[in-house]
């Protein structure tokens, strides 16, 4: 019996699918040459990370992927949950006419994703070590404006200045907090500066930051998570509501 819907339980090295006629564990490569030798059918899997580049390489071989949010998945997962389990709720929900289905992304999509993703971690390292800057220095009575510049002004100074507030062992810590804070603010700028490039060589990003309240990270990150048309189209469709 040929296999209509093909629903995948993605894993970090296994796979689990379920199909009209077949059930069972596979590595990637080898779901990759499997799903290469079937006929056309419709393939489901949940949105997850490798999913999208795995949606590429299938709709190139003449199939139609359907991603699906796992949260809109999970009905449809019966008790005991297990990978096949999972796999065969996925080849139901994908059934549904109700069900909404997420694009599968382009290369260039899950770059920007990628290096928004990075900026952000490195933003909240920052802000973690900036409270925890903070918090030594009141505890040894010094304390600064709110504000990371006028804390940024005012380590400095003290580092320059050694008054002797602070003890030698902890000048040196707060020496080697503030490098590295300014190696995370080198890495965010750098970072800023290719959000920043790319918005100009991008035509549909150009648009984007043409609407007010509109930056060049948000400019970025619509498109990177819903395209380049429905980028604008939302992000107009935001601005008009605000």
């Amino acid at each position: 019996m040929p296999i209509v819907i093909l629903g995948v339980d993605l894993g970090k090295n296994s796979c689990s699918m379920v199909g009209v006629d077949a059930a069972g564990a596979l590595r990637r490569q080898t779901l990759i040459d499997y799903v290469s030798k079937l006929p056309p059918c419709v393939i489901a899997m949940e949105a997850c990370c490798g999913a999208h580049h795995l949606g590429r390489l299938f709709a190139a071989r003449g199939h139609k992927v359907r991603l699906m949010s796992p949260e809109y998945v999970r009905p449809y997962v019966k008790a005991q949950k297990s990978d096949d389990r999972d796999a065969e709720g996925i080849a139901e929900a994908a059934s549904r006419p109700t069900m909404r289905f997420v694009d599968p992304k382009s290369e260039q999509q899950l770059d920007i994703q990628t290096l928004h993703r990075a900026r952000s971690r490195l933003v909240a390292e920052r802000t973690n070590l900036i409270n925890q800057l903070r918090a030594i220095l009141l505890e040894r009575g010094v304390i600064f404006p709110v504000g990371r510049r006028k804390l940024e002004l005012g380590v400095d100074s003290l580092l320059a200045e050694g008054d002797g507030t602070l003890s030698p062992r902890m000048s040196r810590l707060i020496a080697e907090l503030r490098a590295e804070w300014k190696e995370l603010d080198t890495k965010i700028e750098a970072l800023n500066g290719e959000f920043v490039e790319m918005a100009r060589s991008a035509s549909s990003m150009r648009r984007l930051t043409s609407i007010p309240g509109v930056g060049v990270l948000n400019a970025t990150a619509l498109v990177a998570a819903i395209g380049d048309g429905r980028g604008f189209a939302k992000a107009r469709d935001l601005v008009d509501r605000i």
